[in-house]
């Protein structure tokens, strides 16, 4: 992995929901390279999307410290943190609102409360929207579109931001192959014009394919981090998700997890 400055910066950092016997993060030490694509991984429950809520300031860590651009998360004002992190949650709350009026609204950090679109802002909406393939929809109503397409809404609002990072949360569910592979491509090329880039995905095939560096997550636990070459491999994979699986080869290097079937793995019947 190429040696870069560093974007967010975790010090054993732990949080627990209230009433939950277990923390959801428990003792991670981590840091994102500014410049670099990273995906973290890991079952449902693993805390993925916990991790991204305290990395953006939703959550407060119960223990341990963490940095964004080399200061304090907390000394950063929301605004601030706005105009450079762009987040492309899960699912929200769907407004009425307009496909071009939801992208529009990423350029909100970067205007006046009462300020109108400058030419920048008109062509950055306009690109997003192209870029994600939502410029046809740009009239209806976001409540008419299907679930891929609101999700691809979403990173078209984000890009729209023009922030020099990038927070998803499963952007791919809902998405078929074309649009899956699609997000990925644009990711991989918003990462090499130097956008950081940070999401949390099930598509362990696709990271190892396109991020820089993997962080594997089970119960909240950081279990490793490196290139997909060191992080994904049979034995680690079948234990985080407990499911048999083997381990193939991409044309382009990347290891890519196969799920064996438990009849022919010997594992259950």
């Amino acid at each position: 992995m190429r040696t870069r400055d560093a974007c967010w910066s975790l010090t054993d950092v732990c949080f627990g929901h209230p009433g939950a016997s277990t923390d959801a993060v428990h003792g991670v030490s981590l840091q994102i390279s500014a410049g670099s694509m990273t995906a973290l991984l890991g079952p449902n429950g693993a805390g993925k999307s916990t991790l991204l809520q305290l990395m953006l300031g939703l959550l407060t860590p119960t223990r341990g410290q963490i940095e964004f651009g080399g200061r304090p998360l907390a000394a950063w004002t929301r605004t601030a943190l706005a105009r450079e992190i762009g987040v492309v949650p899960q699912s929200e709350t769907e407004p009425l609102f307009t496909v071009r009026e939801i992208v529009a609204m990423g350029r909100y950090p970067h205007l006046g409360r009462w300020q109108r679109e400058r030419e920048h802002d008109v062509a950055a909406i306009s690109d997003a929207m192209r870029r994600c393939a939502v410029e046809d929809f740009g009239g209806r109503w976001l409540t008419t579109l299907s679930g891929g397409e609101r999700q691809r809404v979403r990173l078209a609002r984000a890009l729209a931001q023009e922030p020099s990072v990038l927070v998803l949360d499963e952007p791919t569910t809902s998405l078929d192959v074309r649009h899956e592979m699609t997000t990925f491509e644009l990711l991989r090329a918003l990462r090499d014009d130097g956008v950081t880039v940070v999401l949390a995905t099930h598509n362990l095939n696709l990271a190892a394919r396109y991020a820089d560096d993997l962080v594997l997550l089970h119960r909240g636990q950081l279990i490793a981090r490196g290139e997909a070459s060191e992080v994904i491999t049979g034995d680690r994979i079948s234990h985080v998700y407990e499911w048999p699986v083997a381990i193939a080869m991409h044309e382009d290097g990347a290891p890519q997890v196969v799920p064996r079937s438990q009849r022919t793995s010997g594992v259950l019947t």
